[in-house]
């Protein structure tokens, strides 16, 4: 019981220090301690006195710290409420986070823009940090730089953070050019049910990498001089997949073809930070890209993510749900175009801007605005594929889009075994959704949503509908334990709130 207080407390403290921007370094200053001392009170291994809280807490400037706030996050949802304004889309999840592991290719100091401060990104920079990468958030906060060791510490990784994100996968392609041997802990994340890595196995075989799983972690074997002879062609055209295959190509020494690659959004911000790093990217945007390697990379770089179109089609979701008018900045247009014309078809009464370049100097954005419509369920099936397909996480949005619209839908998400499964959540607000089997789920509208109290399904987009829905149902809703949502987005709850929406955060005391 002590130990799991002393863990809690830890976590409070590292939370505290990672919003304030500092290193462990920065703190044990500030404290007069030495940074493994301020390591082992934030995992937990060392006895803590309410002094030393009291001292933290001064020096973070931060309440966080104090006993009363343990336990997890909640989220109390006054629904019924219309939205008014314009709110921006912030930087992708998925590309942050990919950029986060290629910043492993660069010996020099990488700065990333604008870089989403959600737990995802935390839980990278917690075993960044751990393996001796220095990272410290500048600019106010606002954007993040990353400067590499000579040597990383493998031995001392923080095995806890790196199993509470699938993300740690993609340190595969970038470590396999930095030592011949290595360990890391099975990815984790969202519940998705069973994925298996063996589509990046048969890519980074080609480049030596070897892998045996034994007891919760990857041990990997790296077989010096093997070079891919031939195309890589990739037996699913898997977003992490491609990428693990662009680190892995580009520190290749010669030119790597890579076939059935995705062209998502995360993707092509990868490629244009590769391109930043010296490397070239040839197709950027088809299912085929050609790298030239670089087997030394050693430069100073800074690079803008894109925005988030997944985020974007949330935003758009809470407007169409909440029967509000609202504008949303800063649209990555070229990978919502699909889902545009799918609500377009169903009767949606909407108009963008002009076009204008996003801060990575290529993705084109929209200021889009949203205006409250009479819906009809779209004639054929609602189905993700790969770029320039209907995007795969944009597909729980349309169950509650769907449950608006007057007729029956068929949503059909074949790509996760039991994502579907957590839309029938909406069940318990209102909502009329039939689960067929594990992927496909019929939703009757229109819908008359109902205030409830649950708990978060554990799975992100599912979770952010159900806030959706609670958002549009009269009365007082709650939702319980919502780390799974602030993996994701950044402050969700206070920029819907400056849009008209009223969401009260709490912990149990």
């Amino acid at each position: 019981m002590a130990d799991d207080y002393l863990v809690r407390i830890g976590k409070l403290i590292r939370d505290a220090r990672q919003h304030r921007g500092w290193t462990q370094s920065q703190l044990a200053d500030a404290l007069g301690t030495s940074q493994s001392a301020v390591n082992r009170i934030e995992r937990g291994n060392q006895n803590i006195s309410l002094e030393m809280i009291a001292r933290i807490g001064e020096a973070l400037d931060s309440e966080i710290v104090s006993l009363g706030y343990a336990g997890p996050m909640h989220l109390r949802v006054v629904g019924g409420r219309r939205l008014s304004g314009a709110i921006d889309v912030k930087t992708s999840k998925n590309a942050c986070v990919a950029l986060l592991c290629a910043s492993l290719l660069n010996k020099g100091r990488t700065v990333l823009r604008r870089v989403a401060r959600i737990e995802e990104v935390y839980r990278l920079l917690e075993v960044l940090n751990s393996i001796g990468v220095r990272t410290r958030w500048i600019n106010d906060g606002v954007d993040l730089e990353i400067v590499p060791p000579a040597r990383l510490d493998m031995e001392s990784m923080d095995a806890d953070a790196a199993r509470r994100t699938r993300s740690i996968i993609m340190f595969l392609g970038p470590l396999l050019h930095r030592m011949d041997h290595f360990r890391l802990p099975y990815a984790g994340g969202c519940d998705l049910g069973t994925r298996t890595i063996e589509p990046h196995m048969i890519a980074l075989r080609r480049f030596g990498l070897d892998i045996t799983a034994t007891e919760g972690i990857y041990h990997a074997q790296v077989e010096a001089g093997v070079s891919p002879d031939r195309p890589i062609v990739l037996t699913e055209r898997g977003d992490t997949v491609t990428e693990n295959a662009l680190l892995a190509a580009a520190r290749h020494d010669g030119v790597t073809v890579i076939r059935n690659a995705s062209s998502n959004y995360m993707v092509q911000d990868l490629c244009f930070f590769l391109e930043a790093l010296g490397v070239e990217v040839e197709g950027i945007g088809t299912t085929t890209l050609t790298v030239h390697g670089v087997p030394v990379i050693d430069v100073d770089v800074d690079y803008s993510p894109s925005e988030d179109p997944v985020e974007a089609m949330s935003l758009l979701a809470a407007a169409v749900v909440t029967e509000s008018e609202l504008t949303i900045r800063r649209v990555p247009i070229e990978f919502m175009e699909i889902e545009l014309a799918v609500l377009e078809e169903m009767g949606l009464d909407h108009d963008r801007s002009a076009e204008y370049v996003a801060d990575n100097g290529r993705t084109r954005l929209v200021d889009l605005t949203v205006r409250p419509s009479k819906l009809e369920a779209p004639i054929d099936k609602i189905h993700p594929m790969p770029f320039p397909g209907l995007n795969i996480d944009n597909v729980p949005f349309f169950a509650a889009i769907a449950a608006v619209a007057q007729g029956q839908t068929l949503i059909h998400d074949w790509v996760y075994d039991n994502r579907a499964i957590y839309l029938t959540d909406l069940n318990r607000l209102g909502g009329r959704l039939q689960l067929l089997d594990p992927h496909r789920v019929l939703v009757e509208g229109p819908t008359r949503w109902r205030a409830a109290e649950m708990m978060c399904p554990p799975a992100l987009r599912p979770a952010v509908v159900v806030l959706l829905a609670m958002m549009a149902a009269e009365g007082t809703s709650v939702l319980r334990n919502v780390y799974v949502i602030n993996r994701g987005y950044e402050e969700l709850a206070e920029r819907l709130n400056s849009v008209g929406a009223q969401i009260e955060i709490f912990r149990d005391i």
